[in-house]
């Protein structure tokens, strides 16, 4: 079967580009590029999918770790990146219903339909070497107790209650300190407010 792929953009590329090392080599400027890119697409997406603020950030957060723990499996003959995440992310939502009671919920048009908005607003971001330095000086830059909880939530792949028992803080700050991170690194690569 022969895919009907697009020419990609240079913002797709890079994220190919990331996708590509973070499962190489668990690469922590790439899965930190990548974090910035799909986190907010992420939760935009499973927001317009139902779910409230609050769930579809806590949702977007675990389809990101489950993307540092499982970049390895991506295979990108099958699918783009963009594409295998939104699964996870569709997956992980599903499996969040079925959890609640909803064990009979079928897809619905808008999951079957969505697309992944991976428009090129961030080309330059992922195409610029200069704006891949400042990813990872964001990153050295981070406060002590908020590159604590990135290290072990995303690196060590403790879960947010593992991470929040582990350094002995309740669990709502774990993950305000994993915004407050995300918000940073935002703001570092230009891309507030957008």
């Amino acid at each position: 079967m022969q895919s009907h792929r697009s020419p990609q953009t240079s913002t797709e590329a890079a994220l190919e580009r990331y996708a590509a090392e973070l499962a190489r080599s668990q690469d922590q400027a790439a899965f930190a590029a990548l974090f910035s890119h799909f986190a907010p697409r992420l939760k935009t997406y499973l927001r317009r999918l139902g779910m409230v603020d609050g769930e579809a950030e806590e949702l977007a957060q675990e389809v990101m770790m489950l993307v540092w723990r499982k970049a390895a499996l991506f295979d990108p003959e099958r699918a783009e990146f963009s594409t295998w995440i939104y699964a996870i992310a569709r997956n992980l939502r599903l499996d969040a219903l079925r959890r609640k009671g909803f064990a009979g919920h079928e897809i619905t048009a808008a999951e079957q339909d969505a697309v992944p908005d991976t428009a090129p607003d961030a080309e330059e971001q992922f195409a610029s070497s200069a704006q891949q330095a400042r990813l990872k000086t964001a990153m050295h830059r981070l406060p002590h107790e908020q590159a604590q909880v990135v290290q072990l939530c995303y690196f060590d792949d403790k879960s947010h209650v593992e991470a929040a028992s582990e350094l002995g803080i309740p669990l709502g700050t774990v993950k305000g300190r994993l915004r407050l991170v995300l918000r940073r690194l935002r703001r570092a690569l230009g891309d507030e407010g957008r």
